[in-house]
């Protein structure tokens, strides 16, 4: 069973996380719109190319949705494979570099947040490829609205240099490191609540900058 509060608890805690989402992410990109600059700015002098990138992610109920990044590989660089293997890829640019180690990145989800497409905490979205894999069981995780951060981003905050130790990182990603983050969203899922939520916030910018 995958949602422990009953359906009053469950309606509250929806609309109360949805209140949170829109009041911060909004704020956030007011306050941050100089950053945004900044960054657009650094990533269009770096290298040829969009400053963001959108790529198709499945979202709430096998939804798909574009998530929106600030751009950090090369333009088609997605085309030599979904998964980034260490800091050291090649398909990196020296803004991107820079951008994935402190999640500069993910900022422009703030939108997506807006959109309603995602929440700040929730399962993080994967493509559609990996979700074809997913068992009946591990396709409960998209009960719930994807986040910019979850349990996942903290425990595999260092993932790309992870798959970087593997003879065949995408093998290893399918059979170890997927599963294992799907079982962690799960158990997130069945314990959610307002409070939970604020602390896997917390605990990402602490991770963040550690």
């Amino acid at each position: 069973m995958i949602k422990t509060m009953d359906k009053e608890g469950t309606i509250m805690y929806l609309i109360t996380k949805r209140i949170i989402d829109v009041l911060v992410a909004g704020i956030s990109l007011m306050l941050l719109s100089p950053v945004f600059l900044l960054i657009a700015i650094a990533v269009k002098a770096d290298s040829r190319g969009p400053v963001f990138y959108l790529q198709k992610r499945v979202g709430l109920n096998r939804r798909i949705f574009s998530i929106i990044k600030f751009r950090t590989m090369h333009t088609g660089a997605d085309r030599r494979g979904l998964l980034t293997v260490g800091y050291h890829d090649n398909r990196i640019t020296r803004t991107g570099k820079f951008l994935r180690r402190f999640k500069l990145d993910e900022l422009p989800q703030l939108i997506n947040v807006l959109t309603g497409d995602m929440s700040l905490v929730g399962p993080r979205p994967e493509v559609e490829k990996y979700v074809n894999l997913y068992n009946a069981e591990q396709l409960k995780v998209l009960e719930a609205k994807p986040g910019i951060t979850d349990p996942v981003s903290i425990s595999f905050f260092d993932e790309n240099d992870l798959l970087a130790g593997y003879d065949n990182p995408e093998e290893g990603y399918i059979n170890e490191v997927m599963p294992e983050k799907l079982r962690l969203n799960l158990a997130y899922i069945n314990q959610r609540n307002i409070s939970s939520d604020l602390m896997i916030l917390f605990k990402t910018i602490v991770r963040i900058f550690s």
